[in-house]
């Protein structure tokens, strides 16, 4: 192949593996040589060569969860850009299946781990003995860090401080949230909710309790529910921050179920910036995890062996997508 292409077999080497510099031109040329002859690298030899197997774990509560699926597709193709192979599966929020996961039972020679923990103890990863990097990653794992393994997350807190100040910055002036969850082990509740807080005592405004949709857990039902109570029990409100946008969903069917405009009567804003979000009608903002960020500072943790003392905080964005029809009195 490098006859072919004129090069040296260590430049075909490097882009094969991904290694080194390559130009752009000698780069496409080596790739289409590979696609001409039909090569595919030897997995094993290069295992044996180099000590590593190419794979990496990929361990998230649930893949039913829209977010946890956009995040895995995200993280595979940043992997798959390193000639990484990704290994997919859920725990189900199980701490057994989480223990199982940070020790890589059942996958040996696993070059790297990442976890999104729900009931993982500190103790767990006092006890773990297997040799691969492993980095956390969501709020839980954040708990975590101090346990000697890095981790990776967004700033819940500020994140949902900007939500609910973008909605007053539209001039709205009663926020209410869907997402509280009363059970405060719950850390993307807590935080979220502590943001919101924040964002409502920075605009010397009270906490209203009649503004606090509570939920069980975030989907549609729960969220179309909580907003259903808050209409119940007369809680006006021009301004909905929904701590995800599953939840958003289900608040904006109640809404408009109820004959309630939006944007223009009530401004919604949610949290993960799906894809589906990008077609709801009517629309809603959101806030951007920034996933493919987030994947890629995984990626180099695990290349460095994981780092103990590393945090990455993943940086966030608001995205834009309602337009009210009038101006909001």
């Amino acid at each position: 192949m490098a006859a072919k292409v004129g090069v040296s077999p260590k430049t075909v080497s490097n882009v094969v593996n991904s290694q080194g510099w390559v130009s752009e031109p000698v780069r496409e040329a080596v790739l289409a040589a590979i696609d001409e002859l039909g090569y595919r690298p030897n997995l094993a030899a290069r295992q044996l060569r180099s000590g590593n197997s190419g794979m990496i774990a990929l361990v998230l509560p649930s893949l039913r969860e829209p977010y946890f699926a956009e995040f895995a597709s995200s993280f595979v193709a940043a992997a798959q850009k390193r000639n990484l192979t990704v290994l997919v599966s859920q725990s189900n929020g199980e701490r057994a299946r989480e223990i199982e996961a940070v020790e890589g039972h059942g996958l040996p020679g696993l070059d790297g781990i990442v976890l999104s923990p729900l009931e993982l103890e500190a103790q767990d990863l006092r006890r773990r003995k297997s040799p691969a990097p492993l980095v956390l990653i969501g709020e839980y794992g954040e708990a975590l860090h101090g346990q000697g393994v890095p981790h990776v997350g967004i700033d819940n807190v500020q994140a949902a401080l900007d939500a609910t100040k973008h909605l007053l910055a539209q001039g709205r002036k009663r926020i209410a949230v869907v997402g509280y969850q009363e059970d405060q082990s719950q850390a993307t509740s807590r935080l979220r909710f502590e943001g919101y807080r924040a964002a409502l005592e920075e605009a010397g405004l009270q906490l209203d309790p009649a503004l606090v949709g509570k939920v069980q857990r975030f989907n549609r039902a729960e969220a179309s529910q909580a907003v259903r109570e808050l209409l119940d029990r007369g809680a006006g409100f021009d301004g909905l921050f929904c701590f995800s946008d599953s939840m958003a969903f289900g608040a904006i069917h109640t809404l408009s179920a109820a004959g309630i405009s939006v944007p223009d009567q009530v401004r919604v804003i949610g949290f993960d910036n799906i894809e589906e979000g990008q077609f709801s009608y009517p629309a809603f903002d959101t806030i951007d995890p920034c996933a493919d960020f987030a994947s890629e500072q995984i990626l180099d943790l695990l290349a460095a062996g994981g780092a103990p003392a590393a945090h990455v905080s993943v940086p966030h964005r608001i995205v834009v997508r309602s337009k009210p029809s009038q101006t909001t009195p």
